[in-house]
């Protein structure tokens, strides 16, 4: 087997229809839907304009994996396809990036996330003691649910002259730390949040994550490229370790490295930008070696656009990259597989700021055209069932010719040999 696989996640980029969508209170979310319509109708008009314009993503299907999940025909998005194209249901109980990444590399998360309450203080005593002694100080600030963006410019100027650090979570199972990058010191963030993960995970919180930020009160405070995520092992082999057991050249690109803490990864390829994750995706493309897997993460439209519910944002990254996918697809060779998908959605033009439950589209490159799990899309998410997250590992997996496929179904229409 000499075909390649890469597996491209954009972070946050679902297609609405989740059946238990009404269980997260986030019935009616559609992060691609309702931006394409925030777009045709003169509601996304900063930095871009008119209809969203996604020719590449479109043309492998993105608009039939929107209509597929959820009923809507998004505007500016009815390609005829030319690859597979279909909508994948999460099976874990969570809407976060842990989940979402662990199913589409074959495992489900089986147990519930601890998530804290919305309420002020959100961490109990002990918890807030512990994060005192390992920081070294005499207090935290924050202690509440929050968008990481607002809290930091909230706190910021406390945060300079106490010292203390900012503790804050959302709706996800997850326990963030923002310090000043420069007065607190990176890789005293760093430390603090290395030493506290274990005990958080113990809890079965999902991730640790250090928010670094520089800046001034005067000047205000923007982050860095330096975040770190502390994640919580899978509970089982995953794609990942599935194709190295087999002496098959694994390569992460961004965040992937964090999010299954490092395990079954030859090459680990990191930037401060997608603009540099992408620069190592398109090098990989060119470069990786035959049979290999490269499994990339694109945080940005997630942390940039999806929280601080920037609709002309989102919009004009997904264009942005739209534009990138081409060139990568460009250099792909004959016999190789390329999936588009997402790990849950953050609908943008929807209340709060946290991400919403939602299904993904995926969008196959390299085997020719035609429906995942339906027929052609046009009766929407309730009867065409597309596929599963899992069968995403399952068809990468056939793909390289991996004895391990996991409890997924490949829907690839057959396995190159």
């Amino acid at each position: 087997m000499s075909g390649r696989a890469f597996l491209i996640v954009l972070d946050s980029v679902g297609c609405g229809g989740a059946p238990d969508a009404a269980a997260f209170g986030d019935e009616g979310a559609n992060t691609l839907g309702h931006i394409a319509q925030a777009c045709a109708e003169g509601r996304a008009e900063e930095g871009r304009s008119g209809p969203l314009r996604l020719p590449v993503l479109d043309g492998l299907g993105l608009g039939r994996a929107i209509k597929m999940a959820s009923g809507l025909r998004a505007p500016g998005l009815g390609a005829e396809p030319t690859g597979l194209w279909g909508a994948a249901t999460e099976v874990s109980r969570g809407k976060d990036t842990p989940s979402g990444h662990w199913e589409l590399a074959g495992v489900p998360v089986p147990w519930d996330w601890t998530y804290f309450p919305d309420t002020r203080p959100a961490f109990d005593a002990e918890l807030v003691a512990e994060v005192c002694r390992a920081a070294g100080t005499e207090g935290i600030l924050g202690n509440c649910h929050a968008s990481g963006i607002a809290i930091m410019q909230e706190l910021g100027a406390e945060h300079l002259r106490s010292g203390w650090p900012i503790c804050y979570t959302s709706a996800d199972s997850v326990f963030q730390i923002a310090a000043h990058e420069e007065a607190f010191g990176l890789e005293r963030l760093l430390a603090l949040c290395e030493t506290l993960a274990p005990l958080l995970h113990r809890r079965r919180v999902g991730r640790v994550i250090a928010r670094p930020f520089v800046g001034t009160a005067v000047r205000g405070f923007t982050r860095t490229g330096n975040r770190r995520d502390y994640a919580i092992a899978p509970p089982a082999p995953t794609l990942m370790d599935w194709a190295q057991a087999e002496g098959r050249r694994v390569h992460a690109i961004g965040k992937i490295g964090d999010i299954f803490s490092g395990r079954g990864i030859d090459h680990l390829h990191k930037g401060k930008s997608d603009a540099d994750l992408l620069q190592h995706l398109h090098r990989l493309a060119e470069q990786a070696e035959p049979g290999s897997l490269t499994f990339c993460n694109l945080v940005e439209f997630d942390s940039l656009y999806g929280h601080p519910r920037d609709v002309s944002g989102y919009a004009r990254a997904l264009e942005a990259f739209d534009a990138e996918a081409g060139a990568f697809l460009a250099r792909l060779r004959p016999g190789d597989l390329a999936i588009f998908t997402a790990d849950h959605g953050n609908d943008p033009t929807w209340h709060g700021s946290d991400h919403t439950r939602e299904r993904v589209p995926v969008l196959a490159w390299g085997y020719g055209a035609g429906a995942i799990g339906g027929q052609n899309g046009d009766q929407g998410g309730a009867q065409n069932e597309g596929c599963a997250f899992v069968d995403v590992a399952a068809s990468v997996a056939a793909h390289l010719g991996l004895d391990e496929t996991g409890p997924g179904r490949s829907f690839l229409p057959c396995a190159t040999e």
